[in-house]
């Protein structure tokens, strides 16, 4: 396939293209695939750069291979303020059970240390970090063996951002732009929120994202702040404003309780009333209303807030939800009504579905019925796909596999919508934008995409040959390297 573009903007396809003149520059790309650039609607940016250049034990086979991990990474940076790790996931180790802080101290001795769950709802703190933060043994979600969840984690992610510099922050963000090109990403959506890190994030992730020629939409996370919203030019006050936590960490919140604590549904922590205030305020003020919304109970609670608010001012379509992992068929048939966007990652059922898998092992048989792409798909919902970054790698191929072969096939999504949610829809088509994949594959291609078999070796994926963003050329580079 042949495309031309000019200041941005594609101008010809295919037969169309016709002659080029000698002074317009040709790429011969010998036969390669040429499709959109993908778009990742979930990346916390900051985050996956720290994740990529600092401690990163999601791939850790044990809780002692963890505790191994983390005493290397403090040996090899004796003067850092603070250390940082991502990823842990007791459920497949041997152990059985996440560390604890007194562990952490252990393995890092008198060291400020915080290991983040890999759902991002949970984490554990050393002694040394949990000192900084007066009364934090008071607080909701306070667990004497150093594990934090809810307001007590909310108050030690404020400790941690005043060891963490906005110079870090931005180095952070370009080397997520980065990994993010990489992989065919041109244009992605921060989901920015004060629980997460600091306003100053806002503008290290837009900084980066230019220097790195990606297109970056950025959310913000709270409640009716409007005068915020219009301060940080943001699209809205969406993405990580949490109605509830996640299945892992045993903080989303369930109509029934966990199979695996039948003590815990898990909590909520937004009402209808909250919801239905703040979609009437964001529709007042023209911008997307949006929340993270995973167990069943809070969708339900999350939907009702929406209904509310089509009873004051009928609601506009757009608005966003993120995860939605367990709605039930009066919450889909409400999202499709309204025209709420079901922003999802693939790579939850991935990594965590199955009869086997973690989600089952907390939610029983109800894991059969996690993340419903088809139903949201054939109920007219908006589909986007996301990594949500650092909690599952970036990689939009993976993601789309995962879609196709999902670990229940009645929810599974066609390849053509499948991509298209991966790409918001984009084609190559006279008059759009510039925002151009190349890709070379090994596999058939059926319906102008690669076919992707099940499994999980990413080997056998499309690699990136060339990323175009806006016209330009983003990946691979020969631009000089960004100035600190």
């Amino acid at each position: 396939m042949a495309v031309a573009f000019e200041d941005g903007i594609i101008t010809a396809t295919g037969a169309e293209v016709g002659e080029i003149p000698a002074d317009v520059e040709r790429v011969d790309v010998d036969g390669a695939l040429i499709l959109p650039a993908f778009t990742d609607a979930h990346v916390h940016t900051v985050r996956t750069g720290f994740a990529l250049t600092g401690l990163d034990v999601s791939g850790q086979p044990s809780l002692a291979a963890t505790l191994d991990a983390l005493a290397d990474h403090a040996t090899r940076r004796p003067d850092a303020a603070v250390l940082v790790g991502q990823g842990w996931d007791e459920t497949a180790w041997p152990e059985h059970r996440p560390p604890t802080g007194a562990e952490l101290d252990r393995a890092a001795p008198g060291r400020r240390t915080y290991l983040n769950r890999i759902d991002g709802h949970s984490s554990i703190l050393s002694p040394a970090l949990a000192a900084l933060v007066p009364g934090i043994e008071t607080l909701d979600g306070w667990s004497d063996d150093g594990r934090v969840e809810r307001a007590a984690h909310h108050a030690a992610r404020a400790a941690l951002e005043t060891l963490i510099d906005d110079a870090a922050r931005l180095d952070a963000a370009r080397t997520a732009c980065r990994a993010m090109a990489a992989v065919g990403i041109g244009s992605f959506h921060e989901n920015a929120s004060p629980l997460i890190g600091p306003e100053s994030e806002v503008v290290a992730v837009r900084q980066a994202a230019e220097e790195v020629g990606l297109r970056a939409t950025v959310y913000w996370g709270e409640l009716q702040a409007i005068d915020t919203a219009r301060r940080l030019r943001v699209a809205g006050l969406a993405g990580d404003l949490t109605a509830d936590g996640a299945f892992g960490s045993r903080t989303a919140a369930l109509s029934a309780p966990y199979a695996d604590a039948p003590g815990s549904c898990g909590h909520g922590y937004l009402t209808a009333e909250q919801v239905r205030d703040h979609v009437v305020a964001c529709d007042e003020a023209g911008i997307q209303a949006g929340f993270h919304v995973i167990g069943d109970a809070a969708l339900e609670e999350v939907a009702a807030g929406f209904e509310l608010a089509d009873q004051i001012r009928p609601v506009r379509p757009g608005h966003r939800l993120e995860h939605v992992e367990l709605p039930s068929p009066r919450v889909i048939a409400t999202m499709a009504r309204l025209g709420i966007i079901a922003s999802v990652q693939p790579m939850f059922d991935g990594l965590w579905g199955g009869p086997g898998g973690m989600y089952a092992e907390r939610l029983g048989e109800r894991w059969a019925a996690t993340n419903p792409f088809a139903a949201l798909h054939d109920a007219g919902v908006p589909v986007a796909f996301g990594s949500d970054s650092p909690v599952t790698p970036l990689g939009p191929w993976a993601a789309i596999r995962a879609a196709i072969h999902h670990r229940n096939p009645e929810h599974a999504l066609c390849p053509t919508a499948a991509f298209a949610a991966h790409t918001g829809g984009a084609e190559l088509v006279v008059g759009a934008p510039a925002d151009l994949a190349i890709w070379h594959t090994t596999s058939e291609i059926v319906e102008g995409l690669p076919t992707l078999a099940p499994g999980e070796d990413d080997r056998d994926l499309p690699t990136l040959v060339r990323l175009i963003v806006d016209g330009r050329t983003v990946h691979p580079t020969d631009r000089p390297a960004e100035q600190p």
